[in-house]
């Protein structure tokens, strides 16, 4: 199974008070990773808002906060593509500092036709890319972990 793995550093603006990582950073900085994961896949939201129509909007999200991180902390984002289905994609995220599992997500996102607001069959192309990806090698991510 395929993975693209991204490295990103946990900043100040990411934590609460108490200097500990603040879940909803964390979720910004999925998105981030899954918005990388299209780049390299050859979809840019960019183009498929802005000139196809497509959204990916988040149907399901379910995740497991295992370790505290602070600022400074380098995180891995390691995503996996376990299912293609019609109109849906079922991703699943391990998140980690060195060897420790930090995170846990499992996101369910859908081809969304933004003119009608409601879900579509992927595109051929955009599913022979998913496809692809599924049988790939790792994909590595961005390297700056911007």
């Amino acid at each position: 199974m395929a993975k693209f793995r991204v490295k990103r550093l946990v900043r100040f603006g990411h934590c609460d008070p108490a200097g500990i990582a603040y879940f909803p950073a964390y979720i910004d900085m999925l998105v981030g990773v899954v918005e990388d994961f299209w780049i390299a896949l050859g979809f840019p939201w960019t183009d498929q808002l802005g000139h196809r129509n497509i959204a990916n909007p988040t149907a399901h999200l379910s995740c497991d906060f295992i370790r505290a991180s602070r600022q400074g902390d380098v995180l891995t984002f390691t995503m996996t593509l376990e299912r293609i289905g019609n109109s849906s994609l079922a991703l699943g995220h391990n998140v980690t500092r060195g060897e420790e599992v930090v995170w846990t997500c499992k996101q369910v996102l859908v081809a969304m036709d933004t003119k009608s607001g409601t879900a579509m069959r992927w595109p051929d192309d955009i599913r022979a890319a998913l496809k692809n990806f599924a049988e790939a090698p790792d994909v590595p991510g961005d390297p700056t972990g911007a």
